[in-house]
């Protein structure tokens, strides 16, 4: 330590200290009216105080960062490693998971039993408890990964609230034939009833969909390139949702006919609205991608009024691997279809079978003499 006199006739002391993460010197100062032996030793105890509290700031433990504070850094990092569509939904996933508990809680507070307890005292179901499980124990492995954390064990005895299986979720999340066709003769907007029609007949998701440029179908070669994917929240296009995703889906006739009445839709639409330098294979009225929102409220409320089903237009995917089902391709081929990365993923999705498909079992069942 050291004393500075000041202009003033008081008097300064000066000590130093390494800062421990950087190793870099720093200075703590402290004034004082005098100079003498008492002074000096208050001083000191100033400056010890003084050093111990920066200190403590730069050494401070991983686990005395609050919910918001860890989220904070999760969101800065993810704002440079991850796509907008990502970033967005983790977003908003880590605004919800503040809400449920509590953004100024200390993360070494964390337990099993308080995250459930907590995640039960909203009330919702378990599919959604699951899904903001998934999220919240994403963040915490992040935060250990980054030493924002410096305990996780806990995890491990946070298991999936019981859910009803997926199998079981989605097994009317579909259309069966007669009633794909009701539904779409019930439509009378030609874009929507295009986009139906193609979306069965594929089994494209419509962010793949929404996604194609002319240059992806090609009539020639009878292959839809699906290598992108559109992010109807953030309106941008992005990449497929895995690498399976990427792939060529072939175009049979009945496919291939509703690409032709597309590409018919669509030059009357850009002599009528003036569409120009536009390079989409389906496109709205400005010569923009096709809006998601506006497709899901007429899709659904053809499907409600003609089945009473309440579907959403993903449930068109489902259809087409229902319908595959019916016609005798293998999990296999299905799966190579819908860009899943092997046919056990395609079967925990689709095992639900049909009442045609049933029927045709038992018929095939009648015939069979074993004795």
């Amino acid at each position: 330590m050291w004393v500075e006199p000041l202009t003033d006739g008081k008097f300064k002391f000066v000590e130093r200290y390494e800062d421990p993460l950087t190793g870099l010197e720093h200075k703590v100062s402290t004034t004082l009216s005098q100079n003498n032996r008492q002074a000096r030793k208050t001083a000191v105890e100033i400056l010890e105080t003084k050093i111990k509290q920066k200190m403590s700031v730069c050494m401070q433990k991983s686990d005395e960062c609050t919910l918001e504070e860890l989220v904070t850094e999760y969101r800065q990092e993810q704002l440079l490693s991850v796509k907008k569509s990502t970033y967005s939904r983790n977003y908003h996933a880590c605004n919800t998971l503040m809400n449920i508990l509590g953004a100024k809680t200390l993360v070494s507070r964390f337990s099993a039993r308080y995250i459930k307890q907590k995640f039960l005292k909203t009330g919702k179901g378990a599919g959604t408890l699951n899904e903001h499980l998934r999220r919240f124990k994403a963040l915490i492995r992040w935060g250990y990964a980054n030493d924002l954390v410096s305990d996780i064990s806990y995890l491990d005895k946070l298991k999936p609230f019981k859910d009803v299986p997926h199998r079981i979720k989605i097994q009317d999340k579909y259309l069966e034939t007669e009633e794909l066709k009701a539904v779409i003769k019930s439509m009378d907007v030609e874009q929507w009833c295009l986009v139906t029609k193609f979306m069965a007949l594929s089994g494209l998701r419509f962010a793949e969909f929404c996604a194609l440029e002319k240059k992806d179908v090609d009539l020639t070669s009878l292959k839809i390139h699906v290598r992108n994917g559109f992010d109807s929240v953030n309106r941008l296009v992005t990449n497929t949702k895995n690498e399976f995703s990427a792939r060529d889906v072939h175009i049979q006739p009945e496919l291939l006919r509703v690409c032709h009445d597309i590409n018919a839709f669509m030059l009357r639409r850009k002599v009528l609205y003036g569409i120009k330098n536009c390079s989409l294979f389906m496109s709205e009225t400005n010569g923009d991608h096709v809006h998601y929102y506006s497709f899901n409220k007429y899709f659904k409320y053809h499907v409600e009024q003609v089945t009473g089903k309440h579907i959403t237009p993903h449930a068109l995917r489902h259809t087409h691997a229902s319908l595959l089902f019916e016609q005798g391709f293998t999990l296999d081929e299905i799966a190579r279809r819908l860009g899943h990365g092997n046919s056990k993923v395609t079967r925990e999705i689709y095992t639900h079978i049909t009442s045609t498909l049933k029927e045709k079992d038992n018929a095939h069942l009648d015939q069979v003499r074993i004795l």
